[in-house]
């Protein structure tokens, strides 16, 4: 088979190679899948820099969102068990974390849907309109697919205040709830635009910073600070992921969701795809679709 290679740490354009290896060997409680689709994630990239919380040993294959198939046919999505990822024509999975793959949604798609790392947006929402769309995104490109996706208010951080627009929007009360997967300066933005008990779920670093948060602000506020690991609920909360998988595929079903793919791409162009979603330059999800499945 064919399968992308990390021999040594640095940015996925120079550190990622495309080679010819065996498939995988399952470990026991896992499976082998053929990959149908693979979903690009900024923590691919983060991965091949060895700056990730999870260090597989080298050389290792990044790709850790997939659309399967199973030996006996079934087609699933899953996360593959480093460090046999989903860059490959095989990968390995543990066997009771697979998840059936929507009907509603093709390959590329259903490798899309994993609830983990999205785009680097954070989203803001009141309670008093939870279903009405709002969010920080940045660069005009983003702002106008997060316009053209039916989002009422739309803010470009790198062209405007973002306190000042959130405080705007929200009458002067600030967001209840902010997504954070960005972490530095928007972290540091999201402390500021906060509702009073509002809260803050920090879902990841896409920034690179870190941020130490101060919590006499968090105090004298009121508001929550919530660490979202979604990866932890496979072995702490198994049956939520089920539950949760559950409703997305029934809303798939009703096409009250889909996920953006922006591009989709053969094999041979995952390193480039890593290093353009590593580069901040995508407007929804890149997924790498394997030629047989896109026959």
């Amino acid at each position: 088979m064919q399968a992308w290679h990390v021999h040594e740490n640095g940015e996925p354009s120079e550190v990622m190679r495309l080679e010819d290896a065996e498939p995988p060997t399952p470990g026991d409680g896992q499976v082998l899948l053929r990959v149908r689709a693979a979903n690009v994630n900024f923590p691919d990239a983060l991965l091949c820099r060895g700056q990730y919380q999870i260090r597989p040993p080298l050389p290792f294959t990044p790709g850790v969102e997939i659309c399967g198939e199973t030996e006996d046919g079934r087609r699933v999505i899953a996360n593959p068990a480093l460090p046999y990822g989903g860059f490959a024509e095989y990968a390995v999975a543990d066997s009771a974390a697979l998840l059936p793959a929507p009907d509603a949604l093709d390959d590329a798609e259903a490798a899309a849907l994993h609830i983990g790392y999205q785009t680097g947006w954070f989203g803001l929402h009141r309670r008093a309109g939870l279903e009405a769309g709002e969010g920080v995104v940045g660069g005009p490109e983003k702002a106008a697919v997060a316009r053209e996706l039916g989002c009422d208010v739309v803010i470009d951080r790198r062209s405007q205040d973002v306190v000042s627009a959130v405080k705007e929007a929200t009458g002067g009360r600030g967001a209840d709830v902010i997504y954070d997967p960005v972490g530095g300066e928007a972290y540091t933005q999201s402390a500021k635009a906060v509702a009073f008990e509002g809260r803050i779920v920090v879902v990841g670093f896409a920034s690179g910073t870190i941020p130490s948060p101060g919590l006499n602000h968090a105090l004298v506020k009121n508001y929550s600070i919530l660490g979202l690991h979604w990866g932890l609920y496979n072995t702490k909360n198994p049956k939520l992921v089920q539950h949760c998988h559950e409703r997305l595929t029934e809303l798939a079903a009703r096409g009250a969701i889909k996920p953006l793919v922006s591009e989709r791409v053969p094999l041979a162009g995952a390193a480039a795809a890593v290093q353009k979603v590593a580069d901040g330059l995508t407007t929804g999800r890149i997924a790498v679709v394997m030629e047989e499945a896109a026959a």
